[in-house]
């Protein structure tokens, strides 16, 4: 049995007390967090935890120090906000972003505030690492700088089996209910490589502990997961249009189906849900409906839609799949609303908000105004 198979073959609650993982060794967080946490990341705020099936451990900052497995699930933080860190792997500017946007929004205190990190081993992450971003610890689940975001299998060795990117983010969120038991509600939001891994999880994680509700928030990712050949062409007037005629959001778009000659296999996994790979354990039809039912909202930063200052558009997927979808980020998200109201018409609205001012800085999309109903379901 694979990992992401004993991940996802049972449910959450039962897995956690029968296996075991939990217990497998003590917590790496103190006993008690201090006050700082609720400031910005720090050593105190680290915390690592099992993942099932013997894939190591992963760690990632919180806000407040865990209730304990014996909490009754009263008085502590009803909502936690899980922040996705984006391709440097800064969980620690993430945290502290996210920090912000639940102290702007006054719910600070009634917030549990996670920023997990996927860790690259030392010869490989200084292509994706930020200042002050931790370094392995030995028996730590290990990825490459593209594979977690591609939801991918971590790598094997030094004991450790693999375990694909999704099934470890569900592993952390049985850990937050095992650890703060009176969270009902945990806010998912991925920036920019974060979000890109976020988006794919959502059709094929397993579903939460019984109690808990999950509201994901994709932000700024570089390339999106189509359920369909179709790909959005922009138009004005009616008329089709070049993408370079969509920097203001002033195109609309109907969808077509590609010539496949042209870009061979545009629709492959990670951009559409041809060659799904085995381990993700979900066909593209289940997939498709639980994105569809899934409470979803996305943000965009209104001024990452060119290739100046501020965009890290050197980061950019510009392959062939990736330009179909447009060529920014800001002209992707909008291109990729119109498919999700035009074609995959989800039961309840899936929203998408533009924030004034921000072009690609979690520090500015996070906190703003404008995010403030996608992350918190109140307005600005």
């Amino acid at each position: 049995m694979t990992a992401r198979t004993l991940a996802s073959g049972v449910g959450l609650a039962a897995f956690l007390a029968c296996s075991g993982w939990a217990a497998s060794g003590p917590p790496s967080s103190p006993p008690s967090a201090p006050q700082t946490c609720t400031e910005q990341a720090s050593d105190a705020c680290y915390h690592g935890f099992a993942l099932p099936g013997q894939a190591g451990r992963m760690h990632f900052y919180a806000s407040l120090a865990p209730q304990g497995e014996k909490a009754d699930g009263f008085g502590g933080p009803a909502m936690a906000l899980l922040i996705m860190h984006g391709f440097p792997r800064d969980a620690n500017r993430s945290f502290n972003a996210a920090l912000d946007a639940a102290r702007s929004a006054g719910r600070l205190d009634t917030t549990l505030v996670i920023a997990p990190l996927y860790q690259v081993t030392g010869d490989k992450a200084q292509r994706c690492r930020t200042p002050g971003t931790p370094a392995p610890e030995p028996g730590d689940a290990l990825w490459t700088c593209g594979s977690w975001l591609a939801a991918q299998n971590s790598q094997p060795g030094a004991g450790n089996t693999p375990i694909n990117a999704i099934a470890a983010l569900d592993a952390l969120i049985a850990h937050i209910h095992q650890r703060w038991p009176s969270v009902r509600q945990i806010t998912l939001v991925g920036f920019s490589a974060g979000g890109q891994m976020l988006q794919r999880s959502i059709g094929f994680a397993q579903q939460p502990p019984a109690g808990v509700s999950l509201r994901y928030v994709v932000a700024d990712p570089g390339t999106w997961l189509y359920f369909d050949p179709l790909r959005p062409q922009p138009q004005r007037a009616g008329r089709d249009v070049d993408w370079a005629a969509c920097s203001d959001a002033g195109c609309s778009y109907r969808m077509q189906v590609p010539e496949a000659q042209s870009c061979p296999g545009y629709d492959h996994w990670k951009y559409g849900t041809q060659a799904l790979p085995s381990y993700l354990g979900s066909n593209a039809v289940q997939a498709r409906e639980r994105y569809r039912q899934a409470d979803i909202h996305y943000l965009e930063g209104a001024l990452d839609n060119h290739a100046g200052k501020g965009t890290s558009y050197g980061a950019l997927d510009k392959s062939c799949a990736a330009m179909l979808q447009g060529p920014f980020r800001r002209q992707r998200g909008d291109g990729y609303a119109a498919y999700v109201n035009q074609v995959l018409q989800p039961p309840r609205p899936q929203p998408l908000y533009t924030v004034p001012g921000c072009a690609h800085d979690v520090a500015c999309v996070l906190p703003s105004d404008a995010a403030r109903p996608a992350l918190f379901g109140t307005a600005p």
